[in-house]
């Protein structure tokens, strides 16, 4: 089993629907968490509503803080934008996407985001299982 972090500034878009969608398509392979430099006080409204059409809901989900102790338990840290203001720990797998950030942004470009991060969870897993 491999810990997968995921990281971006507010840890109320790109990192949410990354651990949520890693996690729907790891089915317990795979442990995740995700958090934010500087979080959020919610989840983006059309965060919430692009994922409740894949019947994921990140209603009740509060952003948190990215911590060092996430960062240790970590195997493979994806980031998001966060840059330098990630903790780096020496012997971790780090991963950069760029993804634009979905905040307010309309509903079909939060699901070319969402979507997007679901083929990349994808390519993650796959590498993973090998």
């Amino acid at each position: 089993m491999t810990n997968v972090l995921f990281v971006c500034l507010q840890n109320a878009g790109r990192s949410q629907m990354s651990h949520a969608l890693f996690e729907q398509a790891a089915a317990g392979r795979h442990a995740a968490r995700s958090a934010g430099t500087t979080p959020a006080a919610h989840v983006h409204p059309e965060v919430v509503a692009v994922m409740r059409e894949l019947g994921v809901d990140l209603a009740d989900r509060t952003p948190t803080a990215l911590t060092e102790d996430d960062a240790r338990w970590a195997d493979v840290v994806v980031t998001m934008g966060c840059g330098d203001t990630c903790p780096y720990i020496a012997g971790r797998r780090y991963v950069d996407w760029e993804l634009t950030d979905p905040r307010d942004q309309d509903l079909d470009a939060v699901r070319a985001i969402r979507d997007e991060i679901a083929r990349r969870i994808d390519n993650l897993l796959a590498e993973l299982d090998r």
